[in-house]
């Protein structure tokens, strides 16, 4: 995308990591354990911050958290825990850490069940991305029955930070559905067949 061709964009990129962000990789459906792994802890993590907040220390995330591993996560102990607790580029919550834990063991387990990740959550979608037509920021929701279906479920396989809310903005992350606005160029660009 040249920057010099005038550009519609959502009205959340704003510039540099965030635009960079939402011109690549927000709403690009993602197939990829690892990645999808990726993003869910990066999703919990963000709760109650910014996203601008958990993409600038993304890099560390990346390096604290074996490069997005769930088989290296699924080990981490104590000594480990304490590390992450002290690490500056992360959010050094324990509760957010104990939980990216935890969840990289119930990855693990649901890998196991279904094969993959993504054969289990597409399901959610009936493995096509949902396609929506806002107008406005504004109408865009927080939750919806897919997304508190998901909580729901990973709740109950022992995952951690899967609010319904947080499940959404990873639905919307991953590409289960394309909340570009009608007017982004992304929108459109995600919508095309042959995205």
């Amino acid at each position: 995308m040249s920057e010099s061709a005038p550009v519609t964009r959502c009205t959340w990129a704003g510039d540099g990591l965030m635009r960079q962000y939402h011109d690549s990789e927000w709403g690009v459906p993602v197939h990829d354990d690892r990645r999808l792994f990726e993003l869910l802890i990066l999703e919990g993590a963000q709760a109650g911050l910014s996203w601008q907040t958990i993409l600038n220390k993304r890099a560390a995330y990346r390096e604290a958290f074996g490069d997005f591993d769930p088989a290296v996560v699924a080990q981490y102990d104590d000594v480990k825990i304490a590390r992450l607790l002290a690490d500056p580029g992360i959010v050094r919550n324990r509760l957010k850490v104990a939980s990216a834990i935890q969840n990289a063991r119930s990855f693990l387990a649901l890998q196991d069940k279904f094969g993959s990740f993504d054969a289990f959550i597409w399901r959610f979608v009936d493995g096509q991305p949902r396609v929506n037509h806002w107008r406005a920021l504004a109408q865009i929701p927080a939750r919806t029955a897919e997304s508190d279906a998901m909580s729901r479920e990973l709740r109950q396989r022992g995952f951690g930070f899967v609010g319904s809310t947080i499940c959404y903005a990873f639905m919307q992350a991953v590409g289960m559905v394309n909340d570009h606005t009608i007017d982004c160029f992304r929108h459109a660009a995600l919508t095309a067949p042959d995205r």
